[in-house]
């Protein structure tokens, strides 16, 4: 079981990881949106030509019917996230769009406790509560005064929502599908959610200007989203979506240490005790299944 839990610790590493491929495909001239269109359409090429060459069947669906589980992972999650995080920056601050982002755990304990029955116990409300203040310390969003602007709030916990359905479509895709199949399919889908948001003729200019460019895109691709997909995805089979999407929150505690390690951001109190009460998190979901495994042996 540990390696599941180590799965999906590893793609939150790995998405904390983006902001270094963000920064140079932004000074080069992307915006935001063009930004997470090139990276889903580099992801879902990227993961097409893999399965193509290495495993075709991985590409078949069963009916089509099961498209609704990719629309829902790609463009309902991931593509649907993504325009609202970034409207809520537009309208707020970096650090208060994170926190509202990572409100996702909350909406996935709720989501799956009506849909998949499974508990709310006081571990995992005690560990949600110990993610939220720790992203909120690590982002820098309780820092100074906040004024929340309405449409801020809205946009934020809708990116939260939709941040959250990732988890919740997955489950459902992952009755009938392995890991493999759903990340090239949310991939497909999430490219095509937002292509009418991201310009794609002038993105792939500024892409194909450089060979910088061109290679900071494929690692943005590959190693912080079809990488990271692929290992959440594959986590999920064997954990359950609430302790998922806690775990997965080591994402913003590694972002903040390539902030600060980096690109010069303030290391202080205050994030490294946030950093600290997300790792403890993890601890605690982790302890109680390393006990009943050793029990259980």
């Amino acid at each position: 079981m540990k390696q599941y839990y180590a799965m999906i610790a590893a793609a939150g590493a790995l998405w904390g990881l983006l902001s270094l491929f963000f920064e140079v495909l932004s000074a080069a001239g992307l915006t935001s949106p063009q930004a997470v269109g090139v990276r889903t359409a580099c992801a879902a090429v990227v993961m097409w030509l893999w399965l193509f060459v290495r495993d075709r069947r991985a590409l078949k669906l069963k009916t089509w019917k099961h498209l609704w589980y990719f629309v829902g992972t790609g463009m309902i999650s991931l593509a649907f996230f993504n325009s609202c995080y970034f409207a809520c920056i537009e309208r707020s601050t970096i650090g208060l769009a994170a926190l509202l982002l990572y409100t996702a755990p909350v909406f996935v304990m709720l989501f799956s406790a009506v849909l998949f029955g499974e508990k709310l116990t006081g571990r995992k409300i005690g560990a949600l509560a110990l993610t939220v203040v720790g992203c909120g310390l690590a982002t820098g969003a309780f820092s100074g005064g906040l004024s929340v602007h309405p449409a801020a709030l809205a946009f934020g916990l809708a990116s939260g929502i939709g941040y959250a359905l990732y988890t919740v479509f997955g489950k459902f895709a992952l009755r009938d599908y392995d890991s493999r199949t759903i990340t090239a399919y949310t991939m497909l889908f999430a490219a095509i959610g937002v292509l009418p948001i991201s310009q794609p003729v002038q993105a792939a200019r500024i892409v194909f200007s450089s060979p910088q460019t061109i290679i900071m895109a494929l690692c943005g691709g590959v190693l912080c989203t079809v990488l990271p997909y692929l290992l959440y995805t594959k986590g999920l089979t064997r954990v359950d979506a609430g302790k998922a999407s806690i775990v997965a929150c080591v994402e913003p505690v590694v972002a903040a240490l390539v902030g600060m390690l980096l690109f010069g951001e303030p290391l202080d109190v205050g994030r490294l005790g946030g950093m600290a009460l997300v790792l403890a998190a993890i601890v605690l979901l982790n302890l109680p299944i390393s006990h009943y495994t050793r029990t259980a042996s």
